[in-house]
């Protein structure tokens, strides 16, 4: 790991939203631990649950962040079970967070990484809550990190796998054929599939379906939001480096009824 920036920097990523005290509360924790750390929030608004979606944030800001930079993504619908607490180093920065398949993105194939299980019993409040391991174990793991105060294999023991959330990825049926799934929607209903532009560079020359659900289907390509006329739904190719479909100057979600976590399919 290279030597962190001047001042440490810690990422937020929850399904917490901002109603409640538990976002600052975390906050209150990291500096309590590490009292110049920059903190920065990627999102409080990842839909509740969903570790798609929270795969997918962390996936798409990560890489523009700095060398040192420690992650917390706390999308923790089984938090107080067995599930362990990780610490992932990878790409010369750490994440912490649960071992549920929300860094399925970031550790996916191909990808060189070491995990650890949080462990040490310094990291962890005395009277640590069953329902809220951000604030108990993911905080201060984080600010002992930026921090470098510890090293990842400080903190625990380092584990063999990790679990991914195997259909995080598509899966190819038949030569033209792919089943996929909806990552995330965004706050104008645009949908991001798990379909990557680099798999399918060719998409926006050939004939082709995009299916939701059982019935609705999308065989429209268009560069821009711009070229499309409005209130019909059309496939891009979106900033995350995935297609999406939306619709111009409307909530392609909302219209198709799309939902995170869908099943789709891709056929050319």
């Amino acid at each position: 790991m290279n030597p962190s920036p001047q001042r440490p920097i810690i990422t937020l990523t929850t399904d917490f939203g901002t109603t409640d005290h538990y976002v600052g509360t975390m906050k209150g924790v990291i500096l309590r631990h590490c009292p110049d750390a920059q903190i920065i929030d990627v999102t409080h608004e990842v839909q509740p649950f969903s570790t798609y979606t929270g795969a997918y944030a962390i996936e798409q800001a990560a890489p523009y962040f700095p060398e040192g930079t420690a992650h917390v993504v706390v999308v923790d619908p089984g938090v107080g079970t067995a599930r362990k607490p990780l610490v992932i180093t990878t790409r010369n920065q750490y994440f912490i967070a649960p071992d549920n398949g929300v860094l399925s993105l970031i550790t996916g194939p191909g990808t060189a990484f070491k995990a650890f299980e949080i462990l040490r019993p310094d990291l962890v409040h005395p009277d640590i809550s069953k329902t809220f391991h951000g604030r108990d174990l993911f905080a201060p793991t984080a600010a002992a990190l930026a921090s470098q105060r510890l090293r990842p294999e400080d903190v625990g023991p380092e584990l063999d796998g990790i679990t991914q959330i195997a259909d995080m990825w598509p899966k190819r049926i038949r030569p033209d054929w792919w089943h996929g799934k909806i990552l995330c929607i965004d706050r104008f209903g645009n949908i991001v599939t798990n379909f990557k532009v680099a798999d399918f560079p060719n998409v926006q020359q050939q004939a082709f379906r995009l299916e939701i659900g059982n019935h609705q289907m999308i065989s429209r390509y268009h560069d821009t939001f711009g070229e499309a006329p409005a209130g019909q739904p059309f496939v891009y190719s979106g900033s995350s480096g995935y297609l999406e479909a939306g619709i111009n100057q409307g909530d392609a979600a909302r219209e198709l009824g799309a939902s995170v976590g869908q099943s789709i399919s891709l056929r050319l």
